[in-house]
Parts: C-alpha cells; structure tokens; sequence
C-alpha cells in the first residue's frame, strides 16, 4: 500500500523532470547561437560562464540549476 502511494506522489514529478531537461537543452542551444553571434566582450564572457555551468549541471542532471544559468545568460543579454 505505501508503495502504490509512493509511485502515485511521484508520477507527476516526471513530466516536469522532462520538461526542465528539454528547457535546460534548449537554453543552452541559445547561449551558444548567441555566442555564435560574437557579443561584446563583457557579455561574452558571462556567457561563456554561464553555458558551462549549464552544462555541466545538465550532465549531472541537476535541471533547476541548469535554469539558473540560462536565466543569468538571458539577464546578460537584456531578455
């Protein structure tokens, strides 16, 4: 019984699991088509900050972090 209970609590916890993974991937993908676009140096290098800790807590699969960082990279571009 508390097993059936446990699964039900966590079932909607894995949409939005998926959802801050794809947002995570897809804000990387803009800080490096801004990147791509050669920005001032100050912006740059916030940028450049901020994707690799992005990254890197993609690949620890730590999303809400991931989205720290690409809200840090949008502040740096005015967004």
């Amino acid at each position: 019984m508390r097993l059936a209970l446990a699964a039900l609590l966590l079932l909607p916890a894995i949409p939005a699991r998926a959802d801050d993974a794809a947002a995570c991937r897809d804000g990387i993908a803009m800080i490096k088509a801004e990147l791509a676009r050669s920005p001032a140096e100050p912006i740059a290098r916030t940028l450049r900050k901020e994707l690799r800790i992005a990254e890197r807590e993609l690949g620890e699969t730590e999303y809400d972090e991931c989205l720290d960082a690409v809200r840090d990279a949008r502040r740096a571009l005015g967004r």
